[in-house]
């Protein structure tokens, strides 16, 4: 009986420890198991890390591009998304000293021409996606190390201007005001425009831009300006600008882009704000670079004594460039102008685009800008590569 109690005992006290053996063991195995789960969890988290931040290597960057002296040309939106014209103009550049192009994303109408996520875009539906795949055309214009300018036009705005009235120059009479081509302006003070235009310039630039070059910065030039019903008050227009350019810099200057503001051909020479608000000393501590639009063409004869100035681009841009470059000694922003590279006032061959470029190269580093708004460009007048 005491035999039989004691193999009872051993029987009993051997199958207590398999089991708490077996217990200990499962309870192991599975936090080894849960441990796996997590390190393999953590192992495709990390995966989905790195190829995120690949991806950001890969089509952002988290600092502006290398400076260049740009010598570029201006393209439409319906241009950029044409494979046929894009392979055209990388032709182009490629033979010839160009290396930069200037590129609508959203133009005089006020359509945003690119696939935008921008909320007010989107609520508003002003998006007319004429660049198609515009990441992949930046791509392809990087490979050819073509630098790539985002125009984006700011004030003139006829649907902003209607969808939000509050926003838009008024007349005084009572509505909106409208310019002599029938187009409505937002008010250059207002800074949910310049927030809009802001987020726009941020998407861009996420996109791959190396610059976004803002044009239509200033009041109203022409229509019934007497009618327009200022907001401005006892404040100069310049001033108005001046703050707009600062709030470009505050916003923007730590973007991986650079930033460019259009002004009228005459900033050159004039800084009185010739009744639009811009002057050359209220931008050039803000932006990179001012680029004035001197088209011979576009100066009224009698300037400089000449009856057709767009006759002689060799004077008016020696002329403008002598005058305006004081004003750029000690600034950020360099002086890059806009050139004409079209038939207006005379034939520009060679010789006149090739006079215009020699001028400018003389007084700035920055660069110029060829424009011709059909975009019919040839090597005429440039350097061969």
């Amino acid at each position: 009986m005491k035999n039989n109690m004691k193999i009872s005992h051993v029987f009993v006290w051997t199958v207590f420890i398999c089991t708490a053996v077996f217990a200990t063991v499962s309870i192991m195995f599975l936090s080894y198991i849960h441990i796996i789960d997590i390190e393999s969890l953590s192992a495709v988290q990390e995966s989905a890390y790195t190829a995120q931040m690949k991806s950001i290597r890969q089509h952002g960057r988290l600092e502006k591009p290398h400076k260049r002296e740009v010598k570029g040309v201006y393209i439409t939106a319906y241009s950029a998304g044409s494979k046929k014209t894009v392979d055209r103009i990388i032709d182009l550049i490629d033979r010839t000293e160009l290396n930069a192009v200037v590129i609508d994303i959203k133009d005089y109408s006020g359509l945003v021409l690119y696939d935008s996520d921008v909320p007010l875009v989107n609520e508003l539906e002003v998006e007319d996606n004429r660049l198609r795949d515009i990441t992949a055309t930046i791509e392809k214009f990087h490979e050819h190390d073509i630098y790539v300018i985002a125009r984006q036009t700011v004030f003139q705005d006829p649907i902003l201007a209607r969808n939000k009235t509050d926003w838009a120059i008024h007349n005084k009479n009572g509505g909106l005001w409208y310019d002599n081509l029938g187009l409505a302006w937002v008010d250059p003070s207002n800074e949910n425009v310049w927030k809009y235009n802001v987020d726009i310039a941020k998407e861009a630039i996420a996109l791959g831009f190396d610059e976004i070059n803002f044009d239509y910065v200033r009041f109203p030039s022409d229509g019934n300006m007497r009618a327009i019903a200022y907001t401005n008050g006892e404040r100069e227009l310049y001033d108005v600008m001046g703050d707009f350019f600062s709030y470009l810099d505050t916003h923007l200057s730590n973007e991986p882009a650079y930033i460019s503001l259009d002004m009228f051909g005459f900033v050159m020479e004039r800084h009185n704000g010739i009744s639009i608000g811009q002057r050359i000393e209220d931008a050039a501590d803000h932006v990179d670079y001012i680029c004035p639009m001197m088209y011979p063409s576009h100066y009224p004869a009698g300037h400089l004594g000449l009856a057709n100035p767009a006759a002689s681009p060799g004077i008016v841009i020696e002329h403008g460039m002598k005058k305006g470059a004081p004003h750029f000694e000690g600034k950020q922003a360099e002086a890059r102008p806009w050139i004409q590279a079209f038939h207006i006032g005379a034939h520009y061959g060679a010789e006149k685009i090739r006079a215009q470029i020699d001028q400018v190269e003389a007084y700035t580093d920055g660069g110029w800008l060829l424009w011709n708004a059909s975009n019919r460009y040839t090597d005429a007048g440039l350097k061969k590569e």
